[in-house]
């Protein structure tokens, strides 16, 4: 406290002059309009710069409830596209509840790419309703299909395997193809089987057949590279450049067909009658 007195005396004289000169100050302003309003437009360009950078800093960290929030609505949208033949006559009211088909929003934990056979981790899994055989898409196209599935994570059959074969189309003919990866580049999957009469040419749409359950219709995958012709059995063979970069996956969604298990149980009676 001594220590406290002896610099009060000490340095009297210039706290004096500091306390007068803001009195001064203070007068001055209050009295004179355009010293004032420059004084707290300063003030105001100070505590808008602070708050506009305590602002980022908080948007910075609400980043990844944001991007569920944002990946929640567009599994919405994405769900009320496929299950309406036309999208003209879209009534966002009164498809919830009378959806065949849903999706679920899930992340991309891990992903390989490097090898032949591909695969990637999903953070949801069974609790999610996430079950085998289950398609897996994002915003841009196809990304694979559900492998095996534990209570809170699920593994996907990425498109860049060589034991992942998908039915697929060419958008503007309809022709179909399988869908299948030779076990060389990652941005490229390769259309097999494809019908001489498809008149196959660079830069056709590939989407997804919707002869199974596991997509529906129309999803994109990629566009026609280049064409071959395999001499012994007169198909085409197309290198597809896919839309998706497999190498950085985020957001995805699981594709749930509320029709999947009685098309299945059709199916296997079908096939003990054969």
């Amino acid at each position: 406290m001594q220590q406290i007195f002896n610099f009060i005396f000490k340095n009297s004289y210039r706290m004096l002059f500091l306390l007068l000169m803001g009195i001064a100050l203070s007068l001055t302003i209050q009295s004179h309009s355009f010293h004032k309003s420059k004084v707290i437009s300063s003030a105001n360009f100070l505590s808008g710069g602070v708050y506009e950078k305590m602002n980022n800093v908080e948007e910075y960290f609400n980043l990844k409830i944001q991007n569920d929030e944002l990946a929640k609505e567009n599994a919405r949208l994405k769900s009320i596209i496929f299950n309406v033949k036309d999208s003209t006559k879209i009534q966002f009211d009164t498809v919830a509840g009378n959806s065949k088909v849903s999706l679920i929003t899930a992340k991309v934990i891990k992903n390989s790419y490097n090898v032949h056979e591909n695969y990637l981790t999903l953070n949801r899994g069974s609790k999610e309703g996430i079950k085998q055989d289950m398609g897996v898409i994002n915003s841009l196209g196809i990304v694979g299909v559900i492998e095996n599935t534990s209570t809170n994570y699920s593994t996907v059959l990425s498109i860049l395997n060589v034991k992942s074969p998908i039915n697929a189309k060419i958008k503007k003919s309809n022709h179909i193809g399988s869908l299948t990866w030779n076990g060389k580049n990652t941005g490229f999957v390769q259309l097999v089987d494809v019908p001489r009469l498809s008149s196959a040419r660079k830069g056709d749409t590939i989407v997804t057949g919707g002869q199974s359950t596991i997509f529906p219709e129309n999803i994109n995958i990629g566009t026609i590279d280049k064409v071959y012709i395999d001499n012994e059995t007169n198909y085409y063979t197309l290198d597809i450049r896919l839309f998706n970069d497999m190498t950085s996956l985020g957001y995805v969604y699981v594709v749930k067909n509320k029709d999947t298990p009685e098309i299945i149980e059709l199916e296997k009676i079908t096939k003990k009658d054969e």
